[in-house]
């Protein structure tokens, strides 16, 4: 087992399946022996509703004292009106993501049985603290008949940078070393020239890495035709978005896939969290895939230095042969346990 033992987490249960999959996952944690000191914190769209909270700067300041941070859903009921759109997601996972400086959205992604890329495994690599989603933009004219909306693509040699060399690391570690740019040069001509460049340059210190270009949408018609043929995808914040779901899509559904926002730097905690939502109405059923949460739990494990632990846990996710369709929160748990 690794060496470091009693690091801690901060563990945000958040809403619908969220507290359910969390507890299923740190409870598997715990069966492998990690002594982790668990804190928890109430947010999400049910904290919100009681009390109007999203995530204060108190709050922010105190996360940033822990080793990472577990998360396992937020999000409203569909239908519900109550809560603005987009505030939960621009003011406590956007705020974290920025507040907190994950600026690598790492997503790995191994194809189950029956799925599109059966066997196949690949990761994304997104860029996830600029991009559109860095709020560049305005509105002129609201509600008028000569309303201009604006919104801006952020793209900084530096966080781009940072990023790419993020995804030629995890790509030199493959036993066939294959990294793909994805991105829209052909339209977006000045921010899709600046990845390219990058790209270029960081290649020159990685010559064992074979590097390639897509079109995000010919990366879309790829990604379901041929997904064996990636290795690990380097793109930005919105495009990375949009492929990390299909990818999802395509290995066996979201219900599997896990996801990392990472401080590689680590001058801060990083947070780690299945790619699903909260699913409300299957919220309190008990038939809530943990899958998701658990493989994300394994990438916390492996960043926080359990590598054995680590990759014991995602091993049993990879062979996992029990059918989610039918099997139960408590089942697929159980399960998992006897591959340990």
């Amino acid at each position: 087992m690794g060496e470091a033992r009693g690091r801690r987490v901060a563990v945000l249960g958040g809403d619908g399946i969220g507290p359910e999959v969390t507890a299923a996952a740190l409870s598997v944690v715990a069966d492998l022996g990690v002594a982790l000191e668990l804190s928890y914190y109430d947010v999400g769209a049910a904290r919100y509703l009681r009390d109007g909270f999203v995530l204060d700067d108190a709050t922010l300041e105190e996360l940033r004292g822990f080793d990472a941070i577990f998360l396992g859903a937020v999000g409203p009921a569909i239908g519900d009106t109550q809560i603005p759109g987009g505030l939960l997601e621009r003011g406590l996972l956007l705020r974290l993501r920025f507040g907190l400086d994950l600026y690598v959205n790492y997503r790995p992604f191994r194809g189950v049985s029956g799925s599109l890329a059966q066997g196949h495994a690949f990761a994304i690599v997104r860029e996830n603290t600029e991009g559109p989603y860095a709020g560049e933009g305005g509105v002129l004219r609201y509600a008028s008949a000569h309303e201009v909306a604006t919104q801006g693509s952020v793209n900084t040699r530096f966080g781009v940078e940072r990023c790419v060399r993020f995804a030629f690391e995890r790509a030199a570690l493959l036993e066939e070393p294959h990294l793909t740019l994805v991105h829209k040069t052909n339209v977006l001509t000045y921010a899709g020239d600046l990845w390219r460049r990058v790209v270029a340059e960081v290649a020159e210190q990685f010559p064992a890495v074979n590097v390639d270009y897509h079109h995000v949408d010919a990366a879309c018609i790829y990604l379901v035709e041929k997904p064996q043929h990636y290795g690990v995808i380097v793109t930005d914040n919105l495009f990375g978005d949009i492929l990390s779901d299909l990818a999802g899509a395509v290995t066996g559904g979201i219900g599997f896939a896990a996801s990392a926002n990472l401080n590689p730097a680590r001058t801060g905690p990083s947070l780690f969290e299945p790619v699903h939502g909260a699913a409300h109405d299957i919220a309190g059923t008990g038939r809530a895939n943990p899958l998701a949460a658990i493989a994300s739990a394994a990438l916390m494990l492996e960043h926080l230095g359990y590598d054995d632990d680590a990759a014991r846990l995602s091993r049993a996710v990879a062979e996992f042969d029990g059918d989610v369709r039918v099997l139960d929160t408590r089942a697929v748990t159980a399960r998992l346990r006897e591959r340990l």
